[in-house]
Formats: structure tokens, C-alpha cells, sequence
């Protein structure tokens, strides 16, 4: 397995990729600023790569080798030696969509030797959960989902993938590996504290929540947040929720606030709500968020071999936020604990996709720190 990198300010010029081509990759990733994925000319700009496989989506930030951007195009190509892979593409009609979405997508792979699923996605108008139960609901027993949704530097306005059928803001991309020798590990951690009193959900459909103990939940978010709450739906990033289940009992994922619909007086967030169940405020410090980080390594560097491997980071905007101008801790922490054999390429983005932190089911995550290192075992 070969692996190369290049970071950018601007689209490509064919120059500029010959170190890309110069390993005749089959997989070309690409995560970079909105700005670049709002013009029609990406896809061919890449074209001299000559990889078979081109996905990526926009960010709010991207992540590299040489740490945290904001503004640029990140491009890693892969060279596999003997590992399959396919990708598919699928329009999504919104919330309701989800699910079906989701199913529609996994359907496209091919079942035999799918060892795992890459999943990029729109960061908005899409219930996270929802797309990630319709793929569990086709794919065979087994195969992981990881990845994360789209961002556009936290403006929350249009967010886009990159795939076979080119640039879009409505579409699901998956890239499935196969065969014996690909290698994957995964690991996700958070690190954000619970504050405050316990809310009840007692109205919610899906990922839209509508009441909090009675009231709206609006309402009630507003009056915690104080000054915050005039900058809406971005300053939400900085207070996620934590979910409880109706016996009160930690459920391990965290919900972000994508939208607000003052009409309404409700919140949507990037993934389903327990219904029934509880929530809490949420408040992190960069110290904190740093060790979540480096946690979600130690999970991986326990699968990874000393080979070559491409380590996916995918990581919450509010994270970005909350550390400032140190987010670059995040990246060096995980880079420290993987080591120099580890290519880091990744992106912030609105939900992360990866196995729980206490179990190994695949979930939507938000405000967590999401790992996934790509490797290819040693021939036999």
C-alpha cells in the first residue's frame, strides 16, 4: 500500500499532481473548503490523479499531514496492492428519506468479500441515524460503516459530496473495500462534560426535537444559552446534548443542533433523539477535548500493524470552536500516538459516523473525534 498527499489553496494545475499520479492510485480523497466544491471544475481538475475512485466532500476544516487547514483542498491518493474496491452514489430526498436512502445506498455494493463501508455524506437535511439503520439493514452481518457528514465552514448554508456522479449537495457517497488483506481499525472518543439538570423529552420525532419537560424546546435551549442564543444555529455547536435513555442510564452519543425553526420552537439535530428519554447540556475545554482525541488513537493504534496505513480523522466543527486557535492539538495528539507510518486525512465536519465508544455497532456520532486507519496485511 502507497500513500501521497498534497495540500492546496487553489484547484489543482496537472503539474501539481504528478507526485499523486506517480503511484498509479486506484482512490483518490478529497476534503477541502466549500469554496472549492461550489465550482463545476473540481472533478476535472483531479483528473490527471488517474485514480479510478474519487470521493470527498466539503469541510469546516481539513485535516493533514501537516495539521489542521481552513480554506484549502486536501488530496490523498491510495495505491492498494490487493484490496477491491467499489463505489456508489445515491440521491437523498431530505429527512423523511433517511432510512430508505441509506438502504438504496448499501444496496448498490456487492456483498461478496465487503469487508467495510466509507460513507460520506450531505451535513444537512438528513436525519444521520436514520441513513446509517437503512445501510445495517442491507449490509451483511459484520461489515462496519465510518466516515461523517459534510460540512461548509460552519456557515450552514449548502454542504457537498464528491463521487462518481460528480459534485452535488444531495447525495450519499459509500466506497466499500474488499478482500482478505485491507485491515481496518476504529476508534471514537469525545471528551465534553455534562452540566445542569436532566430535561425530559416529551415530544420528538425522529431527529426533531420539540418539547423539553412540557415546554418548547427552543425555548428552554435559548434560555440557557443567554447571549449564545442570538448567534443560532452556530453557537449551538458549543452546547451539544448528551442522551439518556428513559431509566436515565448514559446511552454514549451526543447530539449537535444543525437547525433551529423558531416557528415551530423546535431543534433539529444531526441524529435521532431517544424518545421517551433524557437530555443534558454539555461544555468541554480544549484539555479535554484533546485527551477524547488522543483516546480514540489509543482504540485504533491497539489494531493497526507497523505498515503503512491511512489514519481517516473526522471530527466535530464544535470541537474546532471550542479549541480555537489551538485545534491543532487535536490533530498532533492523534499523530503523536500513531506514529509516522499513519498518513492523517480527514475533515470537521456535522456528525461523525464509526462503531460506539462503548460498543462496536456502527452510530452517528456528534462532537466526538472519529478514527479510522486503513492498512493492508502483509502478503501471505
Amino acid at each position: 500500500m502507497e500513500l501521497r498527499q498534497i495540500s492546496l489553496q487553489h484547484l489543482p494545475n496537472p503539474a501539481e499532481l504528478t507526485e499523486l499520479a506517480a503511484i498509479s492510485p486506484q482512490l483518490l480523497l478529497v476534503f477541502g473548503s466549500p469554496r472549492f466544491f461550489e465550482q463545476a471544475a473540481l472533478p476535472e481538475s483531479l483528473a490527471p490523479v488517474g485514480a479510478n475512485i474519487v470521493i470527498g466532500c466539503s469541510s469546516a476544516g481539513e485535516i493533514s499531514s501537516h495539521g489542521v487547514g481552513n480554506k484549502s483542498l486536501v488530496l490523498s491518493a491510495l495505491h492498494f496492492d490487493d484490496t477491491r474496491l467499489c463505489s456508489v452514489s445515491e440521491v437523498i430526498a431530505g429527512i423523511p428519506d433517511s432510512h430508505a436512502a441509506g438502504a438504496r445506498l448499501a444496496g448498490q455494493l456487492p456483498q461478496e468479500g465487503l469487508r467495510h463501508v466509507l460513507l460520506l455524506g450531505p451535513g444537512l437535511d438528513l436525519n444521520g441515524s436514520a441513513v446509517v439503520a437503512g445501510m445495517q439493514s442491507v449490509l451483511p452481518a459484520g461489515v462496519q460503516i465510518s466516515g461523517g457528514l459534510a460540512g461548509d465552514d460552519g456557515a450552514f448554508a449548502t454542504t457537498y459530496t464528491l463521487g462518481a456522479a460528480g459534485l452535488a449537495s444531495n447525495r450519499l457517497v459509500a466506497l466499500g473495500l474488499y478482500g482478505e488483506r485491507i485491515g481496518i481499525s476504529c476508534g471514537s472518543f469525545h471528551g465534553w462534560v455534562p452540566f445542569g439538570p436532566l430535561r425530559k423529552v416529551t415530544r420528538s420525532s425522529g431527529n426533531i426535537l420539540y418539547e423539553l419537560d412540557g415546554e418548547p424546546a427552543l425555548d428552554v435551549y435559548k434560555r440557557y444559552l443567554g447571549d449564545y442564543a442570538k448567534d443560532l444555529p452556530a453557537s449551538g455547536l458549543l452546547f451539544p446534548f448528551e442522551m439518556l435513555r428513559a431509566d436515565q442510564q448514559n446511552v454514549g452519543l451526543i447530539r449537535t443542533i444543525l437547525q433551529v425553526d423558531d416557528a415551530a420552537g423546535s431543534l433539529t439535530l444531526a441524529g435521532d433523539v431517544v424518545e421517551d428519554g433524557y437530555l443534558r447540556l454539555m461544555h468541554a475545554t480544549t484539555d479535554s477535548l484533546v485527551d477524547g482525541a488522543e483516546q480514540a488513537a489509543e482504540r485504533v493504534l491497539a489494531g493497526v500493524p507497523a505498515n503503512n496505513s491511512l489514519s481517516l480523522l473526522v471530527s466535530c466543527v464544535g470541537r474546532k470552536l471550542v479549541m480555537g486557535a489551538r485545534v491543532d492539538e487535536e490533530a498532533e495528539a492523534v499523530a503523536d500516538m500513531l506514529g509516522q507510518l499513519a498518513l492523517p486525512a480527514g475533515f470537521y465536519s456535522y456528525g461523525e459516523i464509526g462503531p460506539g465508544i462503548d460498543t462496536g455497532d456502527c452510530r452517528l456520532h456528534n462532537q466526538t473525534m472519529t478514527i479510522t486507519a486503513l492498512f493492508e496485511h502483509p502478503a501471505a
